[in-house]
């Protein structure tokens, strides 16, 4: 085990003095030092350094013996403090990769598109991207998902509220994906990211300034362990251009998460459905995203047709749309 904390940063002798002082607790520096085939002055000096990094104390009894912090304390925080330098190692790394593909993109066209594959890889390089963006991010989301797309999304929250723009287009089956309107999409509109739905999406997408894409590699229904990663160059501006126009022709999501408090517009429930209906989602798909059953989607439709006046789907989102509603 001392060998092992050499990959901590701690050096040999203090690693031998912990685990003896683990196996030996209330032992003097003139124990531990025989123990360990050092000088008693050695054994000292290991124990205050130790005693500075925290992990042993001296015994609040007689204090020229020496008790060991627990091991999940001590080399845990070890262990936080070096995961946390090889974050920054890679952070840099990634940063140093992007001025490199920068430099060269002019005369190695290769460096304009690179394959990352495993799951690891690509959520570390789509946590880059969100961290490093300078003023907005603009996505496509549409199943097919690896993971479960409801799942929390700090580090974007976090940058959401920081001031960052989130810009994101969701396919109708993302916003129906279940649970996913209430315990993702909504709490993101509501620190600010900017939402609207598409019936069909030409791919799922994650965009970065105007500096970094990455698409995830999908055959069918089935999301392959690998993504594409587009650098600056004429395929990103093509991709930057795609978002935009698909943008001018989405559904804004704002329907879905009015107040209504005013007593001008519609209920809270059915201003959900209005959204969704615009949207273009089925009846089933609403029932999915709302968590109500479907009689509960056919009553509340009629009940909003009828205060709208409507006959036809159309015509309510006519109506709504005279009424300012959507």
């Amino acid at each position: 085990m001392p060998d092992a904390f050499g990959v901590l940063g701690l050096g040999r002798p203090d690693g031998q003095v912990y685990a003896a002082l683990v196996a030996a607790p209330q032992s003097t520096a003139e124990e531990l030092a025989e123990q360990c085939g050092l000088t008693p002055q050695q054994s000292r000096e290991s124990l205050d350094r130790l005693a500075e990094q925290g992990m042993v104390t001296r015994s609040p009894v007689d204090r020229e013996r020496y008790l060991s912090v627990a091991p999940d304390v001590a080399i845990g925080t070890l262990i936080g403090h070096r995961e946390a330098q090889l974050r920054d190692a890679r952070a840099e790394m990634h940063r140093l990769m992007d001025a490199f593909r920068e430099a060269s993109r002019f005369t190695d066209p290769a460096h304009s598109v690179e394959v990352l594959t495993g799951a690891e890889a690509i959520a570390q390089r789509l946590e880059h991207l969100v961290g490093t963006a300078q003023y907005q991010v603009r996505g496509f989301d549409c199943p097919p998902y690896i993971q479960d797309p409801v799942a929390s999304l700090s580090r974007q929250r976090q940058r959401l509220r920081a001031g960052l723009k989130f810009r994101a287009i969701y396919d109708k089956e993302a916003v129906a994906w279940p649970g996913r309107l209430e315990k993702d999409i909504l709490p993101g509109v509501a620190d600010g990211e900017e939402c609207k739905v598409r019936p069909v999406l030409p791919m799922k997408m994650m965009m970065a300034d105007d500096r970094m894409a990455i698409i995830p590699i999908s055959v069918g229904d089935a999301v392959l362990d690998a993504a594409y990663v587009v650098h600056p160059s004429a395929l990103l501006q093509g991709l930057d251009a795609l978002f935009e126009a698909e943008w001018e022709r989405a559904v804004p999501l704002q329907a879905a998460i009015g107040d209504g408090d005013d007593g001008s517009g519609p209920e809270e429930d059915h201003r959900k459905l209005l959204g969704l209906l615009a949207a273009g989602l089925t009846d089933e798909s609403i029932a999915r995203s709302l968590g109500w059953s479907a009689r509960t989607t056919q009553r509340r439709l009629q009940t909003l047709m009828r205060q709208l006046g409507a006959t036809t789907r159309f015509q309510a989102g006519m109506a709504a749309r005279e009424r300012g509603w959507l």
